[in-house]
């Protein structure tokens, strides 16, 4: 039987959209979302806490850019038996900088992004060597970003995005990143309290400033600054996509010619479009031609292909493929700076 999904009002996709955009940190931020969707304080932690139970808002906290705070990271694509694709899926996942491992409708099946930190006594490659080894891989790539046209993951929960070819602004990418210095105490505590799920309370920012020791305006001060220097992209919703009504993603990858120059501007091309939330550069192998990725939701398979298809158009790249996820091994945030990363490796040195 197909899961069924929850039944969503006029007002909850209002309020979904505002909140994957960005929540104010301000004294009162549900109040001050519900004035802009026409309900009080108490309807929207009332609605929120209900979307919650019913899983379609997965959480509400500070996005990073991995790479601004000084880790290291990349898409991994591996080619595992699929008879053991379960054992080696668990096996990577234990490692606590995994935040996304999808089985994927090709023979490199098992895609998984990995994120270490500055301190790691291993570093990026000799990590995901060890998780070929542990998860009995038959062939691992790295993918890391060698170019980032776009990242900004937004569902339109209201159906105003129209047509499959409609463009918008790009979001956060390359440019955004302006930050250089290594973070202060101070800052990577604001790290770990902002990247927590947000409490459903009339006031939390008053209360994580309380934690932190600071008052709300210098809670909100290195709000700004991490947002202006891109280590921040927004504070916002994130949300279950398919509870959300969006049962299908593909991952557009494509084998772009030309030099440096042209590749950058097919990939400014492909990231003006709407449906696309992220846009990428990465390497090449033999065994791997495509250089350019391009992740789509759509609410089916057919819209996902639509949205590929006038990319396609619009830049004249006929190939490509269309790998969609088939199951979800893990999807959540980066813990930084939580320590765990030192008691995965621990035992393997």
């Amino acid at each position: 039987m197909p899961e069924s999904l929850p039944e969503l009002d006029a007002s909850d996709r209002l309020l979904l959209d505002r909140m994957q955009a960005a929540v104010p940190v301000t004294e009162r931020p549900f109040a001050e979302l519900g004035r802009g969707c026409g309900l009080g304080e108490g309807e929207v932690l009332d609605r929120l806490r209900r979307l919650k139970e019913r899983k379609v808002v997965r959480q509400i906290s500070a996005i990073f850019d991995t790479r601004s705070l000084g880790y290291s990271s990349s898409l991994v694509a591996s080619r595992v038996d699929p008879a053991r694709v379960e054992e080696a899926a668990a096996i990577i996942n234990r490692h606590p900088g995994v935040s996304h491992n999808y089985l994927r409708d090709h023979d490199f099946n098992l895609w998984f992004t990995i994120a270490v930190s500055p301190i790691s006594r291993f570093g990026l490659k000799a990590t995901v060597d060890l998780l070929h080894r542990e998860a009995g891989a038959e062939s691992t790539r790295l993918l890391p970003t060698l170019r980032l046209f776009k990242i900004g993951v937004r569902f339109d929960m209201g159906g105003e995005a129209g047509r499959a070819g409609e463009t918008s602004e790009a979001g956060y990418s390359e440019a955004r990143r302006v930050a250089e210095a290594p973070l202060s105490d101070r800052e990577i505590a604001f790290v770990r309290a902002m990247q927590r799920d947000l409490a459903l309370v009339p006031a939390p920012f008053i209360d994580m400033a309380r934690e932190l020791d600071i008052s709300l305006d210098g809670l909100r001060a290195m709000h700004e600054r991490f947002l202006a220097a891109g280590r921040l992209r927004r504070f916002a919703a994130v949300l279950h996509h398919r509870r959300a009504g969006f049962a299908a993603n593909a991952m557009g990858v494509w084998a772009a010619p030309g030099d440096d120059a042209e590749i950058e501007r097919l990939g400014m091309i492909m990231a003006g479009f709407r449906a696309v939330s992220h846009c990428y550069r990465r390497p090449t192998y033999p065994d791997w031609p495509y250089n350019l990725f391009t992740m789509v939701h759509g609410r089916s398979a057919e819209e996902c292909e639509q949205s590929l298809d006038a990319i396609a158009e619009a830049t004249g790249l006929t190939e490509r493929l269309s790998l969609y996820s088939t199951r979800e091994f893990k999807k959540v945030r980066v813990r930084y700076f939580s320590g765990q990363e030192a008691e995965w490796e621990r035992p393997r040195l």
